[in-house]
C-alpha cells in the first residue's frame, strides 16, 4: 500500500490546510510565531487542532465556567480530571461525571450514543471507581418524522445495547421533544461510580523514567478529528463526516474496566497515573496527563498497536478508537502490568517514558515527528471572551401579555396532556435497558430519581438528569436556577438529601452573540442556584455549536444530580401507596402558563416572559419535604413538573391503579400551571396534622386517595372525572402509538 504524502510546513501555511481543521489565522500565527519560532509540521499541526478545539481546550466557555462554585465540605475532587468525587462517608465516595454524544449520534445514531456511554464509563473507572449506574438525557425533534423516530430508537438502542452488555444497569434519564432538535439531537450521557477514598486516582504522568504504557484495544482510523467535528455546526449541504464517529465494543470495554480496576486496587504501590483515550485520543490523555504534572513525554508510535497498515502518526495521534486508556507506572514494573492484562486478552505496551524537560517528543520509524512545549498543547490554547448580547426575542417576550389557555373541558385537556410526547410515558424507551442488572437498584426508572443501595451500608443513593430548555429560551437565567431546583426536588422526592451536580452545557454557535448571552446568564442562573442549594458543580464538559442550517438548539445545560439517602427507610416514590392517604400540595401554585407544556401544545410554540420563581423558597419546601420524609409521614412523594398539578396527580395514581378525589381551591386552568417549588404528597392519615403542622402555610391538604379508579379534581369553576386506567392507557400507548404511526 502506497503512503500518502503529507503536505509540507509550508503547503499548511500557504494553502490555509490548519483553517480546515478548525484552527484561525490567528491560532496558526501564534502556533508558528509565538509557541515554536517555526512551522509547525503536518502531525503538529493536528497536535495542536484538536487539542484547541472547543471541545479539548474549553476556549470559548473557560471564562463561563470559572462562574460556577467547584468546592464544599463533601468535595474531594472537583472540575479537572476524569470525574469529580463526593465524600458519603465511612472512607467511601461517589464518583459522577456527564458527558455529551450529540454530533455523533445526529450521524450514526447507534455507534454515536453506545460510545458515548463507553467513554463516560471509562471516565469513572479511570478514577479509580466501579461504575454502578448509567442515566440519560435526550433530546429530539417531534415524532412527526421517519428521521426522527429512526433517531430515537437507535440512540435508545446504542444505549441500551452498550451499558447491557457491560453489565452496569441504566437506571433513569429524561427525554424531550421539541422542533429545535430535529436535525441536532442530543445525547447526554451519565455515569455514577463508588470508590473507597484510599483507592482515588489521577491522570498524571510524574517521575523521570516512568513508563508511558497503552493498555487496550487497538489504534484504529475511526474518529480522527471527532474533537473537531464536535466544535462545528452541520448544514444540509456539507456531509457530515462519518469517520469522525467511532465504533465501540463493550465487551472489550468491561474486560478493560475490570484489568483497570485490579491494577488499581491491587497495585497501588506501582500506578503513578491513569487516564481515559476520550476525546482527541492519544494525544489529549498523554500531553494533559504530563501537563498536570509539570513533566515531559516521550512518545515512540511504532510500539503502539494499530489494527490498520501504515498508519501515519498523525492519524495514530488523532484517532477516537474506543476502548483504550494511557497509564503511568513506575520503571521496571512493566512486565506485572503486562502480565495483569494479558489475564484479560488485553495489549499493555510501552510506548513512552516521562522526561522533566517540559517536552512534548513523537518519534515514529526513528524520526522525530513532533517536538513541542507539553503545556502549549493542553493548557495555552487562546481563551476568548465573546461578545455578547440580549436576543431580540427576549425583549420582544418582556412585552407580551401572559398566555392564558383556553381550556373547555379540563378533563380532555388533561387527556391531550397526557399524550404529549415530552410528558407521556417513557415505558417502552426504558425497558428496553437493564435497569436491574447487579441487583442494587432499589428505585429504576419512572419515578422522580433512581435510587441505589451502597452495599454492606443501610444508605442509598439518588440520582437524576434534568433540563426544562423552554424555560431557559424564555429566561436563561432564571431558567438556569430552574434546572438545578428541579433536579434537587427530584433527588429530595426520592429521599435524598442534594450533595453536587454534573452537567452537559448543551448550546449553539458560540460566535454569535446571541447564543454566547444565553451561555453567559445561564451559567449565572446556574451558580446561583448551586450557591444556594449547597450544590456544587464537580464535573461537566460543554457542546456548543449545536445548529443545523443555521438554527440553534434551545440553551439546553442538563444537570446531572447525585443526592444522599442516609437510610433506605427514607426511600420514597413517586405513586399513591394506600386508600384513604391524605393528598397535600406543598408549595404555591400561581397562573404560570409562559413556556409550559399547554402553552406549546395550544400555540405550537413558547413565548412571554418565564414566571417569578424564588429560590430561598424552593429551599425551604424542599427542607421540609426532606424532614417529613425522614419522619416517616410521607407514603408518596412527587415533583410537580411538565403539565403541573392535574397531570402529577394522574402520574401518582397509575402504578398502583388507585383513584383520588381532590378539591382544589383554584381554576381549572391552574390545574395545568407550571409554577416551580411544588409537590404532590401522600401521607397517612394519622400524620396528616404533623405534616400540616410542619409545613404550616406552605403545603395545604387537598383530598385522599380512594379505591374507585376514578380521578377526582373539583375546582371553582369545573368538576374533572376521568377514569384512572382510561388516564393511563392513553399516557403509556402515545409514544408507541406515535413511533408505529406513518409520517
Amino acid at each position: 500500500m502506497k503512503t500518502i504524502q503529507e503536505p509540507s510546513a509550508e503547503m499548511i501555511r500557504d494553502q490555509r490546510i490548519y483553517a480546515e481543521w478548525g484552527l484561525t489565522d490567528e491560532e496558526y500565527r501564534m502556533i508558528s510565531e509565538d509557541i515554536l519560532k517555526r512551522l509547525p509540521n503536518y502531525t503538529e499541526t493536528g497536535l495542536f487542532s484538536v487539542m484547541w478545539s472547543e471541545h479539548c481546550s474549553y476556549k470559548n466557555s473557560k471564562p463561563v465556567l470559572r462562574k460556577f462554585p467547584t468546592s464544599g465540605p463533601q468535595v474531594l475532587q472537583g472540575p479537572g480530571e476524569g470525574a469529580g468525587i463526593v465524600d458519603i462517608g465511612d472512607g467511601q465516595a461517589v464518583v459522577f461525571k456527564a458527558e455529551s454524544h450529540n454530533h455523533p449520534s445526529a450521524v450514526e445514531p447507534y455507534e454515536g450514543a453506545a460510545t458515548g456511554v463507553g467513554g463516560i464509563i471509562r471516565d469513572i473507572f479511570s478514577m479509580g471507581a466501579r461504575p454502578i449506574a448509567l442515566l440519560d438525557s435526550l433530546r429530539f425533534g417531534e415524532l412527526d418524522n421517519e428521521r426522527t423516530k429512526y433517531l430515537l430508537e437507535e440512540v435508545v438502542a446504542g444505549i441500551g445495547g452498550y451499558g447491557n452488555c457491560i453489565g452496569i444497569p441504566t437506571v433513569g434519564g429524561e427525554i424531550g421533544f421539541d422542533p429545535v432538535y430535529k436535525g441536532n439531537p442530543l445525547v447526554n450521557a451519565m455515569c455514577v461510580g463508588l470508590i473507597d477514598h484510599k483507592d482515588i486516582q489521577k491522570g498524571q504522568a510524574k517521575g523521570v523514567g516512568n513508563t508511558i504504557m497503552y493498555v487496550g484495544a487497538k489504534t484504529g482510523r475511526d474518529g480522527i478529528h471527532g474533537a473537531t467535528f464536535a466544535s462545528e455546526e452541520f448544514s444540509d449541504e456539507e456531509e457530515s463526516e462519518r469517520s469522525a464517529v467511532q465504533v465501540g465494543d463493550p465487551f472489550m470495554e468491561k474486560l478493560l474496566m475490570e484489568a483497570c480496576l485490579e491494577l488499581i486496587q491491587g497495585h497501588q504501590d506501582i500506578l503513578v497515573g491513569i487516564q481515559d483515550m476520550g476525546a482527541a485520543g492519544l494525544v489529549s490523555s498523554s500531553a494533559e496527563m504530563a501537563s498536570k504534572a509539570g513533566s515531559g513525554l516521550i512518545l515512540n508510535l511504532d510500539d503502539v498497536p494499530q489494527r490498520e497498515t501504515n498508519m501515519t502518526p498523525y492519524e495514530m495521534m488523532l484517532s477516537e478508537s474506543q476502548e483504550r486508556m494511557l497509564i503511568c507506572v513506575e520503571k521496571g514494573s512493566e512486565d506485572r502490568v503486562k502480565e495483569l492484562f494479558s489475564k484479560y486478552e488485553l495489549d499493555a505496551v510501552n510506548i513512552g517514558q516521562v522526561t522533566d524537560d517540559g517536552q512534548y517528543r513523537l518519534f515514529h520509524k526513528g524520526e522525530p515527528v513532533a517536538d513541542l512545549p507539553v503545556d502549549a498543547l493542553a493548557e495555552e490554547a487562546p481563551v476568548y471572551h465573546k461578545p455578547y448580547t440580549e436576543p431580540e426575542r427576549i425583549k420582544r417576550f418582556k412585552e407580551m401579555k401572559t398566555f392564558e389557555p383556553a381550556i373547555k373541558d379540563a378533563g380532555e385537556t388533561l387527556k391531550q396532556l397526557l399524550q404529549q410526547p415530552t410528558i407521556a410515558s417513557k415505558k417502552s424507551i426504558f425497558e428496553t435497558y437493564d435497569s436491574m442488572v447487579r441487583t442494587n437498584t432499589v428505585v429504576g426508572p419512572g419515578s422522580d430519581a433512581a435510587v441505589l443501595r451502597i452495599r454492606g451500608t443501610q444508605k442509598g443513593l439518588a440520582m437524576t438528569t434534568d433540563c426544562n430548555a423552554r424555560y431557559l429560551y424564555l429566561n436563561p437565567e432564571r431558567g438556569g436556577q430552574l434546572a438545578v431546583a428541579e433536579a434537587a426536588r427530584n433527588i429530595v422526592a426520592s429521599g435524598g438529601e442534594p450533595l453536587a451536580i454534573t452537567d452537559c452545557l448543551n448550546y449553539g454557535n458560540p460566535d454569535k452573540p446571541e447564543v454566547f448571552w444565553e451561555l453567559w446568564t445561564s451559567a449565572d442562573g446556574i451558580s446561583k442556584a448551586c450557591e444556594t442549594l449547597g450544590t456544587p458543580v464537580i464535573s461537566g464538559n460543554v457542546s456548543l455549536y449545536n445548529e443545523t442550517n443555521k438554527e440553534a438548539i434551545y440553551p439546553t445545560p442538563m444537570i446531572g444530580m447525585v443526592g444522599l439517602v442516609k437510610d433506605l427507610s427514607h426511600v420514597t416514590t413517586s405513586d399513591f401507596k394506600q386508600i384513604g392517604d391524605r393528598i397535600f400540595v406543598a408549595g404555591e401554585t400561581k397562573p404560570d402558563f409562559n413556556g409550559t407544556e399547554i402553552q406549546k401544545m395550544q400555540l405550537g410554540r413558547i413565548e412571554g416572559e418565564l414566571f417569578d420563581f424564588d429560590l430561598e423558597k424552593e429551599k425551604l419546601i424542599q427542607s421540609k419535604v426532606l424532614e417529613a420524609i425522614r419522619q416517616g409521614w410521607v407514603q408518596s412523594a412527587h415533583d410537580l413538573s411538565e403539565g403541573g398539578l392535574a397531570v402529577a396527580l394522574a402520574e401518582s395514581a397509575f402504578k398502583n391503579q388507585l383513584g383520588f378525589n381532590v378539591t382544589a381551591d383554584m381554576p381549572k386552568e391552574w390545574l395545568f400551571s407550571e409554577s416551580p417549588s411544588r409537590f404532590v404528597l401522600s401521607v397517612k392519615p394519622e400524620h396528616a396534622e404533623a405534616v400540616q403542622k410542619l409545613f404550616q402555610q406552605s403545603a395545604e391538604e387537598i383530598g385522599e386517595v380512594t379505591a374507585d379508579r376514578v380521578a377526582v379534581i373539583k375546582t371553582k369553576n369545573q368538576i374533572i372525572k376521568q377514569d384512572i386506567n382510561e388516564l393511563k392507557t392513553i399516557w403509556e400507548e402515545a409514544i408507541p402509538w406515535l413511533l408505529k404511526s406513518k409520517a
